[in-house]
């Protein structure tokens, strides 16, 4: 029996600005995911410094950051059965060139070069992220 879980999804700005919230919401619902709650959010600094922690003093850290706060960003707390590697699953690799089709960044990303933040959507990796990131954003 799988676990029942809960993750963080979010809708970036560049997903938000195409105007493909609304599909990739549609997809995590035809997975069979339940939306527990929505949020239409307009991140700050300090915000995104404690959600990207991990990542403070990487090359891409404050490309990422400047990214986040460019537009709005739906957070959606998103529940299901194994739900954490059902979403990264059904997001597809980081890369919106090289992820599959069927995908979410296969089918809809660009391919915006060394841009790899633009990829429109995050999900948690791990249970203790996935609580760690939902505490910070709901």
């Amino acid at each position: 029996m799988t676990a029942l879980e809960e993750t963080l999804v979010l809708v970036k700005p560049d997903g938000v600005a195409r105007g493909l919230t609304g599909e990739i919401l549609g997809r995590i619902e035809a997975k069979g995911y339940a939306l527990v709650d929505i949020r239409l959010v307009q991140a700050d600094r300090d915000l995104l410094a404690s959600h990207y922690e991990e990542h403070v003093g990487k090359p891409f850290y404050e490309p990422l950051v400047e990214f986040m706060q460019s537009g709005p960003t739906v957070a959606i707390r998103v529940a299901g059965n194994s739900v954490i590697a059902g979403f990264r699953s059904l997001a597809g690799t980081t890369d919106p060139t090289t992820a599959a089709p069927g995908t979410i960044r296969g089918d809809l990303g660009r391919d915006w070069g060394l841009k790899v933040q633009q990829n429109l959507v995050h999900g948690s990796d791990s249970p203790e992220s996935a609580a760690r990131e939902l505490a910070l954003w709901f």
